[in-house]
């Protein structure tokens, strides 16, 4: 039976095209790519400011199979053209129906291609409006079997009356899952931190999405015997970790 690091690798065609196509009119440099852990569970946390793009970057970027959960309307034409149109009009406002328009002939057959192809490479989709829980023990199994969890922080897009405009507050979901991974399994799977720059440029417009890769963390840097002083430590240490990392290029 073939495995999906086989097929992964058969799909690296389809995933390089739609990458590219992700990334139209975008430059990419990384720093720091050789820290990516090369074999073995890993997760990969960082800000989450451009929505697909940021996606795409990585398909560049690592050096191997990964996974990532992803919102389930883009695995529908329909939805997933809406919610192209929906991220137009929060950035450009009523300048994004006319980009709308303009990029109508290849806005479609990027939104059929992405949807019809997306499940191939390596996506759990997930419902947004259920419990994250789900979607968390979806990914300890990806973990336990030896693969790579992407899980980015924030919508996808820039909050500008945050404080923190490119880094939203961490969320709990990694460390739980490093914490349950090293009490359940004796698993310390390490935490590759990442930031991502320019990625929140619109879709089709020319610039530069820059990445800074760090040294890879782990949960046993925060094990306290409360769990929940464990897991706030852990998502206070990835948030700052990433936070310089995007400093570092910005």
């Amino acid at each position: 039976m073939t495995s999906f690091e086989e097929e992964f690798q058969r799909f690296r065609p389809v995933i390089n095209r739609l990458s590219n196509i992700a990334l139209l009119g975008k430059k990419v440099e990384v720093k720091g790519q050789d820290k990516f852990i090369q074999q073995g569970p890993n997760i990969i946390v960082g800000n989450h400011v451009g929505s697909f793009k940021d996606i795409a970057v990585l398909f560049k970027v690592v050096p191997r199979p990964i996974f990532f959960t992803a919102n389930k309307m883009i695995f529908d034409v329909d939805e997933f053209n809406q919610l192209i149109k929906k991220h137009l009009r929060r950035y450009l406002k009523s300048f994004g129906l006319f980009v709308d328009l303009y990029f109508r002939p290849l806005k479609a057959y990027f939104v059929r291609y992405i949807a019809t192809n997306i499940s191939k490479v390596g996506t759990i989709p997930v419902d947004l409006y259920q419990k994250k829980r789900l979607a968390i023990r979806k990914c300890e199994r990806y973990l336990r079997d030896g693969r790579a969890i992407v899980a980015l922080q924030g919508r996808g897009r820039i909050i500008k009356k945050a404080k923190n405009p490119y880094i939203p507050p961490f969320r709990y979901g990694v460390p739980v899952m490093a914490y349950n991974l090293y009490q359940q399994n004796k698993i310390n799977v390490p935490v590759t931190p990442l930031a991502i720059f320019g990625a929140h440029v619109p879709f089709g417009f020319p610039g530069t999405i820059k990445m800074n890769v760090g040294a890879p963390m782990y949960i046993t840097e925060c094990l306290r015997e409360d769990f929940s002083h464990s897991i706030e430590c852990f998502r206070q240490l990835l948030e700052e970790r990433v936070t310089k990392l995007l400093l570092d290029i910005v």
